[in-house]
């Protein structure tokens, strides 16, 4: 697939604000275009643009789903620490008692408002989450970060098919047990 349709193809394949996602792919695109006769390579198969220089790699289109290495069975969140209805959910744990937490949600949904004693970032891989702090909306949409302070009540609206990564400064999720 020609470089350029790489923004056709991230318009079509998510529901968020379709002139920040052709900008976003525009982006990746030129810098691809422009970095390619530096660095010679770049990889147009399946609608994947990927530039790689020393250290750094860029790709954009056709990921609908983390990587299957990400999805080990044993690092799955337990259903009763989902906030939300419908999502699934993987969790990391740093040295610190930080965790990391990967989540796709499979239907349009709610999450009861909460609060935390840690910190809370989170990025909008693809599709759109809607925080709603002290009744204000704030659409997060994908390639957008928000950081949740701790102590500080929270909700959120998520569409179908919206994948966020967060990190917590503290304890958030337990495994399933099988």
């Amino acid at each position: 697939m020609p470089l350029a349709n790489c923004a056709q193809e991230m318009q079509k394949s998510t529901g968020s604000d379709q002139g920040a996602v052709a900008r976003s792919a525009e982006f990746a695109v030129r810098k691809a275009r422009n970095g390619a006769a530096s660095r010679g390579i770049i990889n147009e198969r399946k609608g994947v643009v990927t530039t790689v220089s020393r250290g750094s790699a860029l790709t954009c289109c056709d990921m609908d789903a983390f990587p299957e290495f990400m999805k080990h069975p044993a690092n799955r969140i337990a259903r009763s620490n989902q906030a939300t209805p419908g999502v699934e959910g993987y969790v990391f744990d740093g040295a610190n008692e930080s965790q990391m937490a990967f989540w796709t949600c499979g239907e349009n949904a709610t999450s009861a408002e909460h609060v935390h004693d840690y910190d809370e970032y989170m990025v909008v891989v693809q599709g759109c989450y809607t925080l709603v702090i002290r009744g204000r909306q704030i659409a997060v949409n994908a390639g957008e970060e928000y950081f949740i302070p701790r102590g500080v009540p929270h909700s959120g609206e998520v569409a179908a098919g919206t994948r966020t990564i967060h990190a917590f400064g503290g304890h958030r999720a337990d495994r399933e047990t099988f």
